[in-house]
């Protein structure tokens, strides 16, 4: 048995995990990182990277090119290739990494044993991830069923897809796929898109069905089965037949195999049960960042938690994670971007201190120019202050970022308003907003008026 002793040891070669061990080991700190699987974790191998490779083959179908469906997932398996190299074992080891590719399991809570090797060390971060969850729906084990984990490897284009789940994950797959040529129905047991602004996720939805895919809300698929190479989800609103399956409903922590109790470290189904500090509730040498901490399941939140433990962890620093700045987008065609609260959920948590101004593309000489006018945007205001956006329409996902970084920095109103565009850009429907939110105040204001008038008459 090899015994080694680090200042952090990290588990999981993630986007969190990744992002924390270059940055400690540029910073001169002893690193361990351990990854059974492959280095870049989900969201390069069965997330981000290949959901957005396939929607953008999707959007070259929708726009007249023929895309053959095997060519749409060798641009899937280029795209990973092409990334892979940043994070792969090599580069780690060139930046002082001590890498090794093997399970890691507490052994003690100053311990993690990975295979023959024992790790001691000063910190450790659980930044292990999420994988698909597959919920024990009545004759699932019996039937061929896919995740994002499988769906980018199918290269014979199936016939008719069943998407059990009508989230941001299961929207993009089902758009996707309709545009390269499949038939797809979306099974949704409440509401599609129902944990973002209704109405503008209504627009989504609306030109997802334009597009010609089925999506049947209030079904909760009640059985599964299969039978000639044709598989049935039966829900309380009728049974769907279709040659393909793919589950995304959600996503499963991975901590069950982590030995988090020899450590002494307190966990539950969403994960290590951390303080905002994103320190362990129960042992103070273990950190844990991205899904693995149990909060929002993002890509861009593991880079955000990494920042928060190298402030902490390596130079001692007081470092605590927020939630309210975190922006998140859906990148179905037209996108849908959110930071921040929802109408809704202003509404809910700030009554009649809310003020929402609103802009649609239509007005937009850019979105006008590209015939991109479907869409808008919502931002809601307290006190002269943004508290949320949501952003429907073209590069809502680049849009959404005035927002976030409004919000981040507690800035006004004012400070977009201010803002200079070029022109014409999509960006200047932002501004529109903020224009729309002073308008009134400003043209329909009886005292501007007197006020105006009195320095006309004064005026030299």
């Amino acid at each position: 048995m090899t015994r080694i002793k680090t200042d952090l040891c990290i588990i999981g070669g993630g986007s969190g995990g990744l992002s924390i061990a270059a940055g400690a080991a540029q910073m001169g700190a002893d690193v361990v990182l351990l990854e059974s699987n492959k280095m870049g974790g989900d969201c390069l191998n069965y997330g981000c990277v290949p959901s957005k490779a396939l929607l953008s083959e999707g959007k070259r179908a929708a726009a007249g090119q023929t895309v053959a469906f095997d060519a749409a997932k060798d641009h899937v398996a280029d795209a990973i290739a092409t990334i892979a190299p940043h994070d792969s074992v090599e580069r780690f080891e060139r930046l002082g990494v001590r890498v090794i590719k093997d399970h890691g399991r507490f052994i003690s809570p100053t311990e993690v044993q990975a295979g023959n090797t024992v790790i001691a060390a000063r910190r450790f971060v659980v930044a292990t991830g999420s994988g698909p969850l597959v919920p024990p729906i009545d004759g699932i084990e019996d039937v061929t069923v896919h995740t994002n984990e499988t769906i980018f490897e199918l290269r014979e284009r199936p016939e008719h897809l069943l998407v059990i789940g009508g989230g941001p994950i299961g929207m993009e797959m089902a758009q996707a796929h309709r545009r390269l040529g499949c038939r797809v129905t979306v099974i949704e047991g409440e509401k599609a898109l129902g944990k973002d602004d209704a109405d503008l996720a209504a627009v989504v939805l609306d030109r997802l069905r334009d597009e010609g895919v089925e999506i049947v809300e209030g079904a909760p698929a009640e059985k599964i089965t299969e039978k000639d190479g044709r598989v049935t989800v039966r829900t309380g609103k009728g049974d769907y037949t279709g040659s393909h399956v793919l589950m995304a409903v959600g996503r499963k922590v991975n901590v069950e195999s982590l030995g988090l109790d020899a450590a002494g470290v307190d966990s539950d189904k969403r994960g290590v049960r951390v303080t905002d500090t994103l320190r362990s509730t129960s042992n103070r040498r273990v950190y844990a960042v991205g899904d693995a901490a149990g909060g929002l399941q993002f890509t861009h939140v593991a880079g955000y938690h990494a920042g928060i433990v190298i402030r902490s962890a390596l130079l001692g620093l007081p470092a605590k994670q927020k939630t309210h700045h975190i922006p998140w987008t859906t990148y179905t065609d037209p996108e849908l971007a959110q930071v921040g609260l929802t109408e809704a959920q202003a509404r809910e948590a700030h009554g009649d201190s809310l003020e929402v101004a609103a802009a649609e593309f239509a007005g937009n000489d850019r979105a006008v120019a590209e015939g991109k006018t479907t869409g808008g945007i919502k931002v809601m205001v307290v006190k002269g202050r943004p508290v949320g956006a949501t952003i429907v329409g073209p590069m809502a996902g680049e849009l959404i970022a005035m927002w976030a970084m409004a919000i981040a920095n507690n800035m006004k109103m004012s400070a977009i308003s201010n803002t200079v565009l070029p022109y014409p850009t999509f960006n200047e429907i932002n501004k529109r907003a903020a224009g729309n939110y002073f308008g009134p105040r400003l043209f329909e204001s009886d005292t501007v008026k007197r006020v105006v008038r009195l320095v006309q008459r004064w005026l030299p």
